[in-house]
């Protein structure tokens, strides 16, 4: 029976679990604030102790979850409403970097050292921080970078140039498997893909581990390797 109970139990606070974080909206996703992170780390653990707890009333850790998101909901309609709230609740952007000086106290608030701040730059694609006009730490815990003008890339529009649209690249195989509904939506089946692969000297899609195709039907191939491999460029 205890084992019946924690699968119903399981079910519904996963079920709950979906339902509120559909209510608290996609943002408790992409752009976590600090209070969107520890409200969501709250009620996925009180999520966890219902589907174990088998002595206490189940209906306790139900209220208690939508009381969680009822307060996170609120909260995110008062931040939209009112600057005050916003700068209080959700925090201020901070400045790391600006015109080639690097505010140490600055990175000490944000509790981040010099070596996190390079990490985050080179996620960006600055492995160069003098490439880097200014920094900003964002209150989701992003960072926002204006490269210097002379790094910053040429555009089209510099150029009077217009260039074709590009368009979002299908994926026809992943892990080595040949995604067929995928090879059906552009008009393609698995002959033209196999003979596609072979050009490129593939010999089956078991050798790839991801090959994407653009509107164009140009297939672009990454080989599957399984070595491992170590690099210590930035310890």
């Amino acid at each position: 029976m205890e084992i019946i109970k924690i699968v119903i139990l399981s079910t519904v606070s996963a079920v709950i679990l979906f339902l509120l974080t559909k209510i608290m909206g996609n943002k408790q996703i992409s752009q976590l604030s600090m209070f969107d992170y520890v409200t969501g780390i709250t009620i996925g653990s009180i999520a966890a102790e219902m589907a174990t707890e088998l002595e206490e009333n189940p209906l306790n850790p139900v209220v208690a979850m939508i009381i969680y998101a009822l307060l996170a909901f609120g909260i995110s309609i008062l931040t939209e409403k009112s600057v005050g709230a916003r700068k209080i609740l959700a925090g201020r952007p901070i400045l790391l970097l600006d015109n080639g000086i690097l505010y140490r106290s600055n990175l000490s608030k944000a509790r981040m050292d010099i070596s996190d701040f390079m990490m985050l730059c080179r996620v960006q694609g600055y492995f160069d921080i003098g490439q880097i006009q200014t920094a900003i730490l964002e209150f989701n815990g992003s960072i926002s970078i204006i490269p210097k003008s002379d790094q910053r890339p040429v555009t089209p529009g510099d150029m009077n140039m217009q260039p074709k649209q590009e368009t979002v690249l299908t994926n026809v195989i992943l892990d080595g498997k040949v995604m067929k509904k995928n090879l059906k939506f552009i008009n393609h089946n698995e002959k033209w893909l196999e003979k596609h692969l072979k050009e490129q000297g593939y010999k089956s899609a078991k050798d790839v581990f991801l090959a994407t195709c653009d509107a164009e039907g140009n297939l672009s191939v990454y080989p599957m390797v399984r070595d491992k491999i170590k690099v210590d460029w930035f310890e």
